[in-house]
């Protein structure tokens, strides 16, 4: 079925990308000062967000087509569980990204690395969340 295939492909990167964040550019990102910490996190998140964006949304659809071609209830799982990072980033992460987006590079402080923290954490959860959906994808699939 192509439309699972696509759906576990797209969910596999989306998942890859989301934990390369957390494995290596999170720490990577924390060796360096406040102030190149956060000029690294904003140019690296407006990427990282217009690509794992889109992958969440291609793979939450063609999870959904799969559903509608095989009626196997673990394609809406899995759809629900990768297009579930859509929500959690608007409500949840969002309002980190913007305290950070507003901290400029010469007065960013302990305080500024702190909330770096805190989104790397919550970003954390993000990960999760791809790596569930691939893993019901998986399972559908086989």
């Amino acid at each position: 079925m192509l439309s699972g295939a696509l759906a576990l492909t797209t969910a596999a990167i989306f998942t890859g990308a989301a934990i390369y964040v957390n494995a290596a550019e999170q720490p990577a990102r924390l060796a360096l000062d406040n102030g190149a910490a956060l000029l690294q996190w904003k140019p690296s998140y407006a990427r990282g967000f217009a690509m794992q964006a889109s992958l969440a949304l291609a793979a939450a659809l063609f999870g959904l087509l799969a559903l509608w071609s095989s009626r196997d209830w673990r394609w809406l799982i899995g759809a629900a569980l990768i297009f579930a990072n859509w929500p959690y980033t608007l409500i949840v992460v969002l309002p980190v990204n913007k305290r950070l987006e507003a901290i400029s590079a010469e007065t960013a402080n302990d305080e500024t690395r702190e909330l770096i923290k805190t989104w790397g954490r919550l970003h954390a959860v993000r990960s999760a969340l791809g790596l569930a959906a691939t893993l019901v994808f998986l399972w559908a699939l086989i």
